[in-house]
């Protein structure tokens, strides 16, 4: 899937592999069709965006990672583009995405267990109007972690302690399990280094407090403490290899004209990355010097 951004007016290429999307007339008119949303990381709260599409069981949100290697470009039809980052698009559980934002629409304080609250009313955050189209898939599965009220036809939802530990302790032990089948390494290890692992992993997407804090406290188990006694080679990987983009692919000229200030040529080389060119062109011109 080849997706196009707009940066000040330029149109510019940039390469997203992501399954192909099953379309409905339905999800047509709803937008749901590789839909780009700024939303907040759940963990950092940074702008981060996410692709919104559908396949046959309904809309599935994904997150985006970017990789890049010197002096690569792609061939995109009859042009090519300089810019060689490759973006991939790989499914998030939404729930992870959407818990902060009930945490903070549920109002807790001290003892008290905070306000059941409608959706609508929850999804509203001030100059992130990508949570709207969320509604649905908040409806569906949002219910795993929250309370709920039903009066008449209205629903109301309230994030519930209890249920976000069990949540996430499932997801330990998912993770847990994955990780030993795919690697043998895991499976041969001490299982409390893999579990500590699986919790490492998770903390990418969940804030520290109370969350991973009454994730550690349950299970009983040190993080740091373990993390240390690991060999060198099985240290766990750092962050930055499993965090999704981490800002908006929007911003992404920013960061570019950083750079540049810190040389003229590589100021220059900047701009010649983000040209596309047409292969016909290129090789007409070839023709003509020779």
């Amino acid at each position: 899937m080849e997706k196009e951004w707009w940066e000040g007016g330029s149109d510019e290429s940039r390469l997203l592999i992501a399954p192909a999307p099953s379309l409905t007339a339905g999800d047509a008119a709803a937008g749901i069709n590789g839909c780009l949303l700024l939303l907040r990381h759940p963990k950092s709260g940074n702008a981060t965006n996410y692709l919104l599409s559908n396949d046959n069981e309904g809309a599935v949100l994904q997150e985006l990672h970017w990789f890049k290697q010197s002096h690569t470009s792609w061939f995109l039809g009859d042009y090519v583009s300089q810019d060689g980052s490759l973006y991939t698009a790989t499914p998030v559980d939404p729930v992870f995405i959407l818990l902060p934002i009930f945490e903070e629409a549920r109002m807790k304080k001290r003892d008290d267990l905070g306000k059941f609250r409608q959706l609508d009313e929850i999804i509203f955050i001030n100059d992130y109007p990508g949570y709207q189209h969320l509604m649905s898939i908040a409806e569906n599965c949002m219910g795993v972690v929250c309370e709920i009220k039903e009066i008449g036809s209205s629903k109301f939802f309230r994030l519930d302690d209890s249920k976000v530990l069990a949540w996430l302790y499932c997801k330990v032990f998912q993770l847990k399990k994955a990780l030993c089948s795919l690697d043998k390494n895991y499976a041969a290890q001490d299982e409390k280094y893999t579990l500590a692992e699986a919790v490492s992993i998770l903390g990418e997407y969940v804030k520290e407090e109370p969350w991973l804090m009454l994730l550690l406290d349950h299970l009983k188990l040190n993080l740091l403490e373990v993390t240390s006694k690991v060999p060198e080679a099985e240290n766990f990987p750092t962050n930055s290899e499993h965090n999704p983009v981490s800002s908006s692919l929007l911003q992404e000229k920013g960061r570019s004209e950083d750079k540049t200030k810190r040389s003229g040529k590589q100021a220059k080389k900047a701009k010649v990355e983000t040209e596309s060119r047409n292969i016909r062109e290129m090789f007409r011109r070839a023709c003509r010097k020779s």
